[in-house]
């Protein structure tokens, strides 16, 4: 008598967990571009509400929405005109961003950007080439405009369609130098991108996979899907939004005011820090104190390297010598950085590696003639802000090669911004392409000195 209820139990819970396979199916395999992990978002707890109901509502209740998302990078007059129209545009000396809260198709073999209104708005076509640089048209010559058609407008019919946002951006520029693929498209995309929680899809125009691939860890951390290649695609894809142009903070800087979530240069290591596995998070935690020297085979070259080694040894230091090749792996280079003291460089890209340093750690930027400002700006600044100790070695004229081609009272030594005045092409030929480094021993065992003194080493 005890079998038929327990057969029917059996019978219901059968059929329970037929529908919960298909209620989860339904939800996570319809569509495309929700990651698996995400379930945890969506699904409801057994009181039918939000299992995230005692998170900060602020933070968390609307960054579901994809309008709460963008609205959050539009600033000033331009949230204005977002919240009316749902689109906005800004410009400024270094960068285009327009940011769309509508449906958005993307003709990727035509780099058409279609953003259609419900309104009887006349269409309105602008050009934007997605790089923030550009003020510099060097820079720009590399980067393929997108246009962007918005308003009354019949856009083409979608081979596509995704849930997440699109964010389109160029590989091109000045990519193939370090500091500038930071400065210009890492940092970037770290400033516009990780308040969306990995809740986008980006579109590389002037896309090259070399490039992608040395990335990629940084960008699957903040996008788990594939990145779209325009050229190789070509189909047009359909999106909920889009932010065309990454947000731009100067010379690899940023504003933790300016960016949603309030994030800082800490939280941009960490996310390099997450991308890499790295360990080390403090120079304390360095047993040895490791010194790595950039070395430069073509300009800015150190002429007595081997001394200046043989110097840094004699004063307790162990010393890498890395040269350029030893960094095409980034993954690798970055580990090996981030388990030094410090590093010790003439100024150049290669000094784009103190961000893999760990705290406290020091920093010795060589500073060749004509090169104040840059050295500076580039790096010196930016260390101070990654919590790293930054230490400049000026050279003397007497220090540069260039003493052998120009008499020290020829302008190149006591008139430099004379030589600034005839353009770039002249000072570049001069002071950066054109001048090594014959280092004073004397002078730098100062700095040694006084790196040791911060890293809190015992006196040679």
């Amino acid at each position: 008598m005890q079998k038929e209820p327990r057969r029917l139990l059996n019978s219901l819970t059968l059929a329970g967990c037929l529908l919960l396979i298909t209620l989860i199916y339904a939800t996570f395999f319809a569509s495309k571009d929700i990651p698996f992990e995400s379930w945890r978002n969506q699904i409801t707890d057994w009181r039918g509400s939000s299992i995230r109901e005692n998170v900060d509502k602020d933070i968390l209740g609307e960054v579901d929405s994809q309008e709460f998302l963008l609205r959050r990078l539009v600033r000033g007059d331009d949230r204005t005109i977002f919240e009316s129209e749902r689109f906005s545009c800004h410009s400024d000396f270094h960068t285009d961003v327009c940011i769309a809260d509508r449906q958005v198709r993307i003709d990727t073999k035509a780099l058409k950007i279609y953003i259609p209104s419900s309104s009887n708005q006349s269409q309105a076509e602008r050009l934007i080439k997605p790089y923030p640089l550009k003020e510099d048209a060097n820079a720009m010559k590399t980067v393929t405009a997108v246009q962007i058609l918005e308003g009354n407008i019949t856009p083409p019919v979608c081979d596509f369609t995704h849930n997440v946002t699109a964010v389109i951006f160029s590989s091109g520029g000045f990519v193939g130098n370090m500091y500038h693929e930071f400065d210009e498209i890492i940092l970037p995309l770290f400033l516009t991108c990780l308040h969306f929680q990995s809740r986008l899809k980006f579109i590389i125009t002037d896309y090259q996979s070399w490039w992608v691939r040395k990335y990629n860890q940084i960008l699957d951390k903040l996008s788990p899907y594939e990145a779209i290649d325009p050229a190789a695609d070509g189909r047009v894809h359909c999106f909920p939004g889009a932010v065309i142009g990454l947000m731009y903070h100067g010379q690899l800087a940023l504003n933790a005011t300016e960016i949603p979530g309030g994030y800082s240069m800490f939280d941009f290591r960490k996310l390099l820090k997450e991308s890499y596995n790295l360990k080390i998070n403090s120079v304390s935690e360095v047993k040895k104190p490791v010194l790595v020297l950039l070395s430069r085979p073509k300009t800015r070259r150190f002429l007595n390297e081997n001394k200046m080694v043989r110097l840094m040894e004699e004063m307790g230091f162990q010393v890498v010598v890395v040269l350029p090749d030893m960094m095409s792996n980034l993954g690798e280079f970055s580990r090996v950085v981030n388990s030094c003291s410090g590093i010790v460089a003439a100024h150049g890209a290669g000094l784009t590696n103190e961000l893999f340093l760990p705290a406290g750690a020091v920093v010795v930027q060589v500073v060749p003639l004509g090169l104040e400002w840059a050295s500076t700006t580039y790096y010196g600044m930016p260390a101070s802000e990654m919590g790293l100790k930054y230490l400049e070695y000026k050279i003397e004229p007497e220090e540069s090669s260039l003493i052998n081609t120009y008499a020290r009272d020829d302008p190149v030594f006591t008139d430099i911004p004379s030589i600034v005045a005839k353009g770039y092409s002249s000072f570049r030929a001069i002071y950066v392409d054109g001048q090594d480094l014959n280092i004073n021993l004397t002078r730098f065992r100062e700095s040694l000195v006084e790196a040791s003194q911060i890293l809190g080493l015992s006196a040679p």
